[in-house]
């Protein structure tokens, strides 16, 4: 039940950061649009695709840990007695899960402390740059537990795209 619903978040994320690309390439090409065929470019499409840029590498970035397409230490793993390797994949995990505890964490303080200022060209605040790495960072501990539990009952977890 557990790897279902982590395995729903991961594709839902997916399916959010094709979104924020989409809506990415659109700001692009209307500040390209605006700037050599209107002559007037709109200040607000590069803070945007730049705010945007961080919500799909962030969901692109949990979604790679749940999915181990991250660079991994698989080449030093396979060398090791089967007992030995689930230990020390246990402990990548751990590692990687303590990584996305400090990220969330910290990300969180940033987001605390920027929430006065504005984005001018967009008219919003600033901690909505800090949102999607918080967001990340707890996925990144919910699916580094999945693995953990994985390995633990010696299963494998499924990427979401299957």
């Amino acid at each position: 039940m557990f790897t279902k619903i982590c395995a729903r978040i991961a594709r839902t994320c997916l399916q959010l950061g094709v979104f924020g690309l989409v809506l990415l390439i659109i700001a692009v090409l209307y500040q390209v649009f605006g700037r050599y065929v209107l002559n007037s470019t709109p200040t607000w499409a590069e803070s945007l695709a730049l705010v945007l840029v961080l919500y799909v590498t962030m969901l692109g970035t949990a979604v790679g840990v749940r999915d181990a397409g991250h660079i991994g230490l698989e080449s030093l793993l396979v060398l090791l007695p089967e007992r030995m390797r689930t230990k020390f994949e246990i402990l990548v995990h751990c590692i990687t899960l303590t990584f996305g505890v400090i990220m969330a964490w910290n990300c969180a303080l940033m987001y605390e402390s920027v929430r006065g200022y504005m984005i001018p060209t967009l008219h919003i605040s600033e901690s909505w740059r800090y949102v999607p790495l918080v967001f990340a960072g707890c996925l990144i501990v919910l699916f580094s537990i999945e693995h953990i539990i994985a390995l633990l009952k010696g299963t494998e977890v499924e990427p979401a795209w299957h």
